[in-house]
C-alpha cells in the first residue's frame, strides 16, 4: 500500500501504526498577527500537536463563542485577509510540515472564487478545510462548490445528528471527522459531554476516517478522557484564550507551547 501523500493522512496513518491518539489544536490565523501566528504554530508543533486548524478571520463566525469570535476581530483590526492567511502559510512551510486544516466559512471563500481557494490554499501549503456553514448534501447540489481534490474535507458531526445523516455526512468525510461533541457554539467547558463513547461508534461503524472530539477541552484530564473514546481530541478556545492574554508578550508563543504540551502529552501517553 503506497504511503499517503496528504500530510493529514500520514499523520493519522503514522498515529495508528504507534498506536497513539490525535491532538489537534486550533488557532485563529493573524492573532495577534500572522507573523506571530507562525511563531505559535511552531510552538505547538515543538509541544507535539499532530494537526493544527487555522481559522480564517471572518467578520461573522456564528459557530464561533466569545472567544473565538474576539480572536477573529482582532485578527481583522490587524489587517489579516484571507490572501494573507494563505502568504502565512507559505511562510510557514519553509520552517514545518505540520499539517494544516484551514478552519474557515463559506463566505470568504466563495468571495475569493471557491476553485482558486482551493487551488492557492493547497499551492500554499494547506492540508484540509473545514467549511463550518457547508453542509455535504448543499455542496452536492452545487456544481460550484464541488469538492477539490487538493484538500482534504474535514465534516463535521453533531451529536444530534440522525443516524442516517451520520452514515450520509460520514460516507463523504476525508481526513478525519469532527465529532462535536455539545450543542452550541464553540468554548472551553467544566465538564466533558456525555455519550460520547457510543457516537463516536455510531460514526465509525460508517467510515473509516479517524474521528476526533472537540468542543469545550480546557485540561490534560480532559484532553485524555475524550482521546480515549475516539482517534483524537481537538482543543481550541482555551489555547485562543491564552493567546489573548499574552498576544502583546515577546513569548507567547512559548506560553502556548507551555500549556498545550501537558495535554498533547495525556493524549500520546494513552
Amino acid at each position: 500500500m503506497p504511503a499517503p501523500t496528504n500530510r493529514i493522512d500520514a499523520r493519522f496513518a503514522a498515529l495508528r501504526d504507534a498506536k497513539k491518539k490525535a491532538f489537534v489544536a486550533y488557532v485563529c490565523a493573524g492573532d495577534p498577527t500572522l507573523d506571530a501566528t507562525i511563531d505559535i504554530v511552531l510552538g505547538l508543533e515543538r509541544a507535539g500537536v499532530d494537526v493544527v486548524e487555522l481559522g480564517v478571520p471572518f467578520s461573522d463566525p456564528l459557530a464561533d463563542g466569545v472567544v473565538n469570535q474576539m480572536a477573529a476581530d482582532r485578527a481583522l483590526k490587524a489587517g489579516a485577509s484571507t490572501p494573507g492567511v494563505l502568504e502565512m502559510i507559505r511562510k510557514l512551510r519553509t520552517k514545518s510540515q505540520i499539517p494544516l486544516v484551514l478552519f474557515t466559512y463559506l463566505n470568504p471563500i466563495y468571495t475569493y472564487g471557491y476553485e482558486c481557494f482551493h487551488h492557492d490554499a493547497a499551492a500554499a501549503g494547506a492540508d484540509g478545510v473545514l467549511v463550518l456553514d457547508l453542509p455535504p448534501d448543499e455542496a452536492a447540489q452545487n456544481a460550484e462548490l464541488k469538492p477539490a481534490p487538493d484538500l482534504r474535507h474535514i465534516q463535521l458531526i453533531a451529536p444530534t445528528s440522525p443516524a442516517d445523516r451520520i452514515a450520509s455526512i460520514a460516507k463523504s468525510a476525508e481526513g478525519f471527522v469532527y465529532y462535536v461533541s455539545r450543542l452550541g457554539v464553540t468554548g472551553a467547558q467544566a465538564e466533558i459531554a456525555t455519550g460520547i463513547a457510543e457516537q463516536v461508534a455510531v460514526i465509525k461503524a460508517a467510515t473509516e476516517v479517524p474521528v476526533c472530539v472537540g468542543f469545550g477541552v480546557s485540561n490534560p484530564e480532559q484532553a485524555a478522557a475524550i482521546a480515549s473514546k475516539a482517534d483524537g481530541v481537538v482543543v481550541g478556545s482555551a489555547i485562543v484564550k491564552l493567546i489573548e492574554q499574552n498576544g502583546a508578550s515577546a513569548d507567547c508563543a512559548a506560553k502556548v507551547e507551555a500549556f498545550v504540551k501537558p495535554l498533547v502529552d495525556a493524549v500520546h501517553a494513552l
